[in-house]
């Protein structure tokens, strides 16, 4: 009897109820004196899923940790077959439907639900409204998306995250406060009239341009992609977010890092400083998009055409990519859109905003349009923004088992380092194809290169219109010398230390309108795009050489082909005092035998 009893005991510790970060995972105990060991799941599970209004048609059933999944009929009832079921062990069965929460049960062999009752699964309906005055998530003693890392593996990698940075970084604070990384400010602009300003006084130091130099007394809109979670704001009161009104909207918004005159993007503490935090990420539930030109509205960027759902305080909404969680989750199909990049990759600037619609202007980055444009938005054979910049991560795991995790080989757990310039020397030497070929020709040497996007969605460079990419092609003799360029492009004096160099450059060139300066960065004011000569997807791009011999010629020529990416002009870099390295994208060298 004493024996019987302490088995009796050791089960009930084992199928016990289960807290795991404060969500209740709902177990049926077995009737353990009844069924004894042998108890074991039938090969088949049925139930049905219910919500408040009655059965759901339509709802994605799972057996957690497995493929299994099924889909309710018009009763709302299912049966689940094959995979995880007829063991020993316990299951747990999730249910999912759009617009609810994910529910889930648990079902040990043995008990009343395998036998004759059957699984019911009641989803409850995610928060269908946004509570702009949300206080975001704190877990263990942590706030903002330190939070999120108490559990998840992917806290780590959005740290290596350029969004991780966006109010940080200091090219975008420089840019904006009109400093050198040093904080050494720039001179005021001096308005001469609306559309035409002076230059700078050569007499003073100068540390480029910088919004807050022209508008000391608004903040922009920078922060609606740069700092989205500063301030406890409607996303639809973009006066708020703008500050247009500037004091008028300033009781309107009751937030840190909000300025009289707009949410500012830099100086915020807590959370305002994580720029785009992983909970903000993971409460939206779709966009605005234009139906006319299928992108995001103009007037409308970052988090202003961002439809969130934050939850009342004191409760939690997490969506994401897995459809057999068991937390306060909900699987959200938007995640794997590309639409879900668009309000951040698309910027109108130098428009006129009349009645709430914003005229005219110069499209100044537009990765999401030209996504969409090329063959890489082909639902069929393309690829969405996430597939490319957040690759399936080779692990079973996004929660380690001590914290609840549970094992799938069949999902894909995105990388949030979000692969690019700043996290993968892999990833941007392998974005596009260069082919050189180099032969003789009586007294030249004749090079051509061929160099093809066929490896990336978007234009190379894309967005901020500093960046650039440069090839560069050299011919040294056997002397190491170089050899004269007869004939052929070479690189613009923009491209500083590789100016006069044989090469082309790809870059998107503005002019300011108000200085006539190109190529100009300061893109917050009327510009004019003079050249885009960058690389479109599958857009064949092919530059000829010829190098002159040398009379004497005997010894073989090294012909050398680099193709290098620069984060923004030089001149611009020096003035502001940015260290970024160059970045190569492709280099090779071959050797020419007389």
């Amino acid at each position: 009897m004493g024996a019987g009893l302490g088995a009796f005991q050791f089960r009930l510790l084992r199928w016990s109820v289960g807290i795991v970060c404060g969500a209740a995972v709902v177990v049926v105990l077995a009737a353990c004196a009844q069924f004894g060991d042998r108890g074991r799941l039938p090969s088949s599970l049925s139930g049905r899923v219910v919500d408040a209004s009655g059965p759901v048609a339509d709802a994605l059933v799972q057996l957690q940790g497995t493929p299994n999944q099924v889909r309710t009929d018009a009763a709302g009832r299912f049966t689940l077959h094959g995979q995880g079921l007829g063991g020993s062990q316990a299951v747990t069965v999730t249910a999912w439907a759009a617009d609810h929460f994910i529910a889930w049960t648990t079902v040990v062999p043995g008990s009343a639900a395998t036998a004759t009752a059957g699984v019911e699964l009641t989803l409850r309906p995610l928060f269908d409204r946004d509570n702009h005055q949300y206080t975001w998530f704190k877990f263990e003693g942590n706030s903002g998306s330190a939070s999120c890392g108490v559990c998840h593996r992917e806290y780590k990698e959005w740290q290596a995250d350029p969004h991780s940075q966006s109010a940080v970084n200091p090219r975008f604070v420089s840019m904006f406060r009109g400093t050198d990384v040093h904080g050494r400010k720039g001179q005021l602009t001096q308005f001469v009239s609306e559309t035409k300003v002076l230059p700078p006084d050569p007499a003073l130091p100068h540390y480029g341009p910088g919004f807050r130099l022209d508008n000391p007394d608004t903040a922009g809109t920078c922060a609606a992609c740069h700092a989205p979670v500063a301030a406890r704001v409607e996303t639809t009161n973009s006066c708020s977010w703008s500050g247009c009104h500037k004091s008028l909207t300033a009781e309107k918004a009751a937030t840190q890092g909000y300025h009289i005159g707009g949410v500012l993007p830099v100086g915020n503490v807590g959370i305002g400083e994580e720029g785009v935090a992983c909970e903000f990420c993971h409460v939206i539930v779709g966009s605005t998009i234009d139906p006319r030109t299928g992108l995001p509205p103009p007037d409308q960027p970052g988090i202003m055409s961002l439809h969130l759902r934050r939850p009342p305080d004191g409760e939690k909404q997490f969506l994401g990519t897995i459809t057999d969680a068991s937390r306060e989750v909900s699987y959200q199909p938007f995640f794997k859109e590309s639409q879900y990049c668009a309000s951040c990759h698309f910027g109108v600037f130098g428009g006129v905003v009349s009645n709430m619609k914003m005229t005219g202007g110069t499209v100044i980055y537009n990765s999401f349009g030209e996504w969409k444009d090329s063959p890489y938005s082909d639902p069929q054979t393309g690829k969405t923004c996430q597939q490319c910049h957040m690759a399936a991560k080779d692990t079973l795991y996004s929660v380690p088992p001590d914290r609840g995790g549970i094992a799938r080989d069949y999902v894909t757990y995105h990388d949030h380092t979000m692969l690019g310039p700043s996290t993968s020397a892999a990833f941007m030497w392998s974005a596009v194809s260069v082919t050189p070929t180099a032969a003789l020709d009586g007294t030249a040497l004749r090079v051509r290169v061929d160099v093809m996007n066929d490896r990336t969605g978007h234009a190379v460079p894309t967005d901020a219109p500093m960046r650039s990419v440069m090839l560069v092609v050299e011919v040294r003799d056997a002397a190491g010398e170089l050899l004269v360029l007869r004939d052929g492009p070479s690189l613009p004096e923009w491209t500083g230390d590789q100016a006069g160099k044989p090469g082309r450059a790809f870059a998107r060139i503005l002019k300011d309108n108000w200085t006539g300066e190109a190529p100009a960065s300061a893109f917050w004011r009327a510009t004019t795009v003079l050249e885009d000569t960058r690389l479109f997807p599958f857009q064949a791009n092919r530059s000829e050489y010829v190098f002159a011999l040398p009379e004497s010629h005997r010894g073989s020529l090294q012909v050398s082909v680099r193709l290098i990416y620069r984060r923004a002009f030089q001149a611009l870099a020096q003035q502001k005092g940015w260290n970024d390295p160059d970045i190569m994208m492709y280099e090779s060298t071959e050797e020419i035998k007389p």
